[in-house]
């Protein structure tokens, strides 16, 4: 789960193709059983029905985020409440995931002001977040259900850019990102580990550890 309020002068980001890394989340939601739906993931608070919740709704949000329709889905917060289900999900994630793609295909999306989880905030830096949320959740899912994961490498970059300069904002002390305290890793780890790491999380988390 993000912060809602990204960091004030966040790194935005060049215009980035968010297609791969969303075919890749689709692909390991798809492979999603039944019986995993009340698994642990990564994030404390969240089930695998949580999380999968969660992808939803943020898709949503950033989708309009991006296409500037602003309303219910931009404005509220996702601390709001628990995010859960609908039951027609497994037809539901795959098309909110495309349309989030197709949104920030265009590049006015990466211009301007936006607005997403209640927070106005420039176009790039909500590109940003996008990026940044699909590269984690997507490494939650993975764990929690034990998948492998590749993130796409242009997101995982665009991800790792994003945490390290919320590390880095003034009164953060390096210690702090957009999803919780900074988890220490060696500089030599992989990127993927570093970025989970900068996210708050353990890379070497797995189900029931």
């Amino acid at each position: 789960m993000t912060d809602p309020t990204p960091p004030p002068t966040a790194t935005a980001i060049p215009t980035l193709d968010l297609g791969p890394q969303v075919r890749i989340v689709a692909r390991l939601a798809q492979d999603v059983t039944d019986e995993q739906l009340t698994d642990g993931t990564p994030c404390p608070e969240y089930e695998v029905r949580h999380l999968l919740g969660h992808l939803a709704g943020l898709c949503v949000a950033f989708r309009d985020a991006g296409r500037r329709n602003f309303g219910a889905t931009t404005d509220t917060s996702p601390d709001a409440a628990l995010p859960d289900l609908d039951p027609g999900w497994r037809e539901d994630l795959p098309v909110v995931l495309g349309e989030l793609a197709e949104a920030w295909r265009d590049p006015g999306a990466w211009t301007g002001t936006t607005r997403a989880g209640g927070v106005d905030l420039p176009g790039g830096v909500a590109g940003a977040v996008a990026a940044d949320e699909l590269v984690i959740h997507g490494w939650d899912l993975a764990r929690a259900t034990g998948r492998d994961y590749a993130p796409d490498p242009a997101a995982l970059e665009a991800a790792h850019a994003f945490l390290l300069a919320a590390a880095a904002e003034p009164g953060r002390d390096g210690g702090e990102g957009v999803f919780g305290p900074v988890v220490p890793v060696p500089p030599d780890a992989p990127l993927l580990d570093r970025t989970v790491g900068l996210s708050g999380r353990d890379p070497g988390w797995a189900p029931g550890v």
